[in-house]
C-alpha cells in the first residue's frame, strides 16, 4: 500500500483526543431505541424546551431582512451591547462592549482562550471531574493538564473545590487555572468564599483564571458569586458564557469571550483566523434573548428546580447510590460505588447495563475525564418529571435484581 501523507501525518495527540461522551451515547441510545425499546435519556446536558418564541421570531425577522451575511468577527455592536450590559446590570462588572467576543457557542470561547495563552508545556489546573473540553483542548495544543481532585463530602452532601489541593498543584509551568461554576459535571455551587479564594490564589501566584459562568442562572439556592464582580477581575480572568443553556439555544451556537480590551482586540485576530464570526441569525436573535422578557428563563429554571428536587428524592429510592441535591446547573453526580464492588462492574459497564437492559441513558464518571469520576455516574435531569421518575424507577429495579443476584 503507498504511503499516505494524510494518514501518516495526523498528529498523534489528534488520535488520542476523546469525544464528548454525551454525543457517544446518543448513538448507543439509537441503537437501542431501533429495537423498539422507549429510552430514556439523561444524557446530554441540553434544556428540553424549545427556544423561546421572541427569540425565534427575531431569528424570522432576520432571515426575512436578509440578515445572512458576514458580520464583524467580534459580534454585531447591538449584541455586545446587550452582553455587556447583561453582565454589568447582574455583576456590576463594569464590561465595555469592545471587551466582548461572540463566538460560535462557548467552546469555541474556551478554544480561544485557551490557544491564545497556553504554550507547549505550559500546565493548566482542572479540578476533576470536569467537563471534558478543557483539557483536551489544552492538550490539543501541547499544554499539560493537571487535575486537582473536587472535594466529596459524602452521600446528601456533594462537592466543594479543595483550594488546598489546588495551591499545591502549582509550579513554575502553571499558567491557568480553571472554574466552572455553577459545575458540570456535578451540579455543584461553589461558595462566595471559595470564589473569592480562588481569585486571591490568582493574583498570589499571578494566574489566569478560566472563568466558565455558562450556567449562571440556573442557581437554585445558596448565593452566587460571579468572578465579574471582582474589581480587578481584568488582570486575572478569562471569562466564558453562552446562549445555549439559558435561552435553550444549544443549536443557534451563539457563546461570548470576555477579557480585557487590549487582550480582546488581539484575540478577534485569531478569532477571525479560526471562525470568521459567529453566525449573523443568531446574533440578532441573541440580542433579543438578552433585551427580554426574561418570565421564560425564570419558568425553565423553576422547571429545572422542580426536577432536581424529583430527581434527588427518586434516586434516594435506589439501594447503593448517593446523591445529594446540586445548588445549580441540571446535573447530579451520584456515586455508585458500593453497587459496583457488589456486582462486579466497572463504571462503564453498569453505565451499558443500565442502557441495554433497561433503556436508560445516563454517563460514566469516567468520561469526565479522568480518574476522579470513578464510581459515579452523571444524569442530566433537562427530561419531564414523569420520566425522570420512570427512568429512575427502571434503574431502581434493575439495580435491586443486581444485588439480590449478588448476595446468591
Amino acid at each position: 500500500m503507498p504511503a499516505s501523507p494524510v494518514l501518516d501525518g495526523l498528529r498523534p495527540v489528534v488520535e488520542s483526543l476523546r469525544g464528548e461522551a454525551g454525543f457517544i451515547y446518543i448513538a448507543k441510545a439509537r441503537e437501542v431505541a431501533s429495537r423498539g425499546v422507549k429510552v430514556i435519556s439523561f444524557g446530554v446536558g441540553q434544556p428540553d424546551i424549545p427556544t423561546f418564541d421572541h427569540i425565534i421570531e427575531e431569528g424570522k425577522r432576520a432571515l426575512d431582512e436578509r440578515f445572512t451575511g458576514y458580520t464583524e468577527t467580534a459580534g454585531i455592536p447591538e449584541l455586545r451591547q446587550a452582553i455587556a450590559d447583561y453582565l454589568n446590570d447582574r455583576y456590576g462588572a463594569g464590561v465595555g462592549p469592545d471587551e466582548v467576543i461572540a463566538t460560535t457557542g462557548a467552546k469555541t470561547a474556551i478554544y480561544l482562550a485557551l490557544a491564545a495563552f497556553l504554550d507547549p508545556g505550559d500546565e493548566i489546573l482542572v479540578p476533576e471531574p470536569s467537563y471534558p473540553a478543557y483539557p483536551e483542548v489544552a492538550r490539543a495544543l501541547g499544554a499539560v493538564p493537571r487535575f486537582v481532585t473536587l472535594r466529596w463530602l459524602g452521600s446528601g452532601k456533594g462537592f466543594e473545590l479543595d483550594l488546598e489541593a489546588l495551591e499545591a498543584a502549582v509550579t513554575p509551568k502553571t499558567k491557568m487555572i480553571v472554574l466552572t461554576n455553577p459545575h458540570n459535571p456535578t451540579g455543584a455551587l461553589f461558595s462566595p468564599r471559595q470564589v473569592d479564594e480562588l481569585l486571591d490564589l490568582a493574583r498570589r501566584r499571578n494566574l489566569i483564571i478560566l472563568a466558565d459562568e455558562i450556567y449562571d442562572n440556573f442557581v437554585y439556592e445558596g448565593g452566587f458569586r460571579s468572578v465579574l464582580e471582582h474589581g480587578d477581575w481584568r488582570d486575572y480572568v478569562l471569562y466564558v458564557n453562552g446562549h445555549s443553556k439559558t435561552f435553550s439555544m444549544t443549536g443557534w451556537r451563539l457563546g461570548y469571550l470576555v477579557a480585557r480590551r487590549e487582550v480582546a482586540r488581539k484575540l478577534t485576530r485569531l478569532a477571525v483566523n479560526i471562525y470568521s464570526c459567529a453566525p449573523s441569525i443568531s446574533q440578532r436573535a441573541g440580542v433579543a434573548a438578552l433585551r427580554g422578557p426574561w418570565e421564560p428563563v425564570k419558568r425553565m429554571v423553576e422547571e429545572f428546580r422542580r426536577r432536581r428536587d424529583a430527581i434527588v428524592e427518586e434516586l434516594s429510592k435506589v439501594p447503593g447510590f448517593e446523591p445529594y441535591t446540586p445548588k445549580g446547573a441540571f446535573y447530579i453526580f451520584p456515586r455508585v460505588q458500593s453497587i459496583l464492588d457488589q456486582a462486579g462492574m466497572s463504571t462503564e459497564e453498569f453505565v451499558d447495563h443500565l442502557l441495554y437492559s433497561r433503556g436508560v441513558v445516563t454517563l460514566p464518571g469516567t468520561v469526565f475525564p479522568e480518574k476522579a469520576g470513578e464510581g459515579f455516574i452523571r444524569f442530566s435531569y433537562a427530561v419531564s418529571i414523569d420520566k425522570i421518575r420512570e427512568g429512575v424507577a427502571r434503574i431502581r429495579e434493575e439495580v435491586e435484581r443486581l444485588l439480590e443476584r449478588a448476595k446468591r
